[in-house]
């Protein structure tokens, strides 16, 4: 049977990871060479193997990172071994819907609240539990997970009147999944932890598919405790996750990603526009990106839908210009320059007085047509 395995080395100095080995059924082969690839890159720490693989680069912060093993035959273990008894879900939109239905399937106690009750009705069908107040809903579970859409959401549902802070207790954990600024994190951190329960931030890179799919990375910071109770569940949801400290850096890690995502559509859309208005093919312009080292998935996921002009809500893209608008002020924070970022962030907002809020953030090339418009 043939595994991905991967390498893990720690070292107090360096950063982690992941360096996926492919390996035949006896895994001997793949061992030595990936000791190899991991004494290359650190000489400081023994390497040690087992389902989680990491090497390691110099870096001044410390932390970690867990990746999936995967293997080409389903695993015999219990998929609920080590996940805590009772799971509760807030918000259940594009990302937290599928992501609620992976922790069903894979055998959890969930129980779920929205603030539209209908959304919840798919879930419940699959065996969720329903509370109506995100109060009654983390008064019932031991860890509760919330994916809001913006921090004003984030804050309400977790501080305000039945929120989930109120039905907080000691022994008990929140998991914000939601993508928020550091500050945002940082007090609804400190609300839940006055109650004497536990706080993770826990941010995702990926979109509605890889939440489909299982396939997140989650960005956490805080609780350590939290983190290992919670492992098997992210693991449920994702294909990685990294510990980064202290509150605050998963918001931080997050927010860099997505401003560099929003930047680089936003140069994507430019150059389709671009090779088109040259008598190019913007299709095969597309190709040819898929077969250099600029390749990126997300050029080749939303590339022949935007030539189409189609623009199928994945991430929608009034929540990346949020991201923008949110890594701006953090950049803002340490007397950053981001020009590009700013420049990316106009033309969202742009695209958001268009009407296309709902649409996947791809329609930022729309933006762009209409400033082509208006020139002719």
């Amino acid at each position: 049977m043939a595994k991905i395995l991967t390498v893990k080395a720690s070292c107090s100095n360096h950063y982690l990871t992941s360096a996926p080995i492919l390996s035949p059924s006896n895994g001997q082969a793949s061992l030595s060479k990936a000791m190899a690839l991991c004494s290359s890159f650190c000489h400081l720490k023994p390497i040690h193997f087992g389902a989680k693989s990491i090497s390691c680069f110099p870096f001044k912060p410390q932390f970690s990172v867990q990746v999936k093993a995967f293997s080409s035959q389903d695993s015999s273990s219990n998929p609920k071994d080590g996940i805590p008894g009772r799971i509760g879900f807030l918000g259940l939109g594009i990302m937290g819907s599928p992501m609620a239905q992976n922790l069903i399937k894979a055998g959890c106690d969930v129980t779920v609240w929205n603030r539209t009750k209908s959304k919840c009705d798919p879930l419940i069908s699959l065996g969720a539990k329903y509370e109506p107040s995100p109060q009654e809903v983390a008064a019932s579970c031991d860890v509760t997970f919330a994916m809001l859409a913006d921090p004003e959401s984030a804050v309400d549902v977790a501080c305000g009147k039945n929120g989930a802070a109120s039905g907080m207790s000691p022994g008990k954990g929140y998991v914000d999944v939601s993508t928020v600024d550091g500050a945002t994190s940082k007090l609804i951190s400190t609300k839940v932890k006055s109650t004497g329960a536990l706080f993770l931030e826990a941010p995702v890179s990926g979109s509605k598919k890889p939440a489909e799919d299982g396939q997140l990375i989650f960005l956490t910071a805080g609780d350590k405790s939290l983190y290992e109770t919670a492992a098997p569940l992210l693991d449920i949801m994702g294909k990685s996750r990294f510990y980064l400290g202290d509150v605050g850096n998963g918001a931080a890690m997050k927010l860099v990603v997505n401003m560099i995502m929003g930047s680089m559509m936003a140069s994507f859309s430019e150059g389709l526009l671009l090779s088109e208005k040259v008598g190019l093919d913007p299709s095969v312009l597309v190709e040819v990106i898929s077969q250099g080292a600029i390749s990126a998935p997300m050029y080749s996921m939303k590339g022949p839908s935007m030539v189409q002009s189609l623009y199928p809500t994945a991430f929608p893209l009034k929540h990346q210009q949020k991201d923008l608008r949110l890594a701006l002020g953090l950049a803002e924070s340490v007397s950053q320059p981001t020009p590009i970022a700013a420049a990316a962030n106009e033309l969202y907002k742009v695209a958001k007085s268009r009407g296309l809020s709902d649409e996947d953030f791809s329609a930022v090339i729309e933006a762009l047509k209409a400033k082509l418009e208006e020139r002719s």
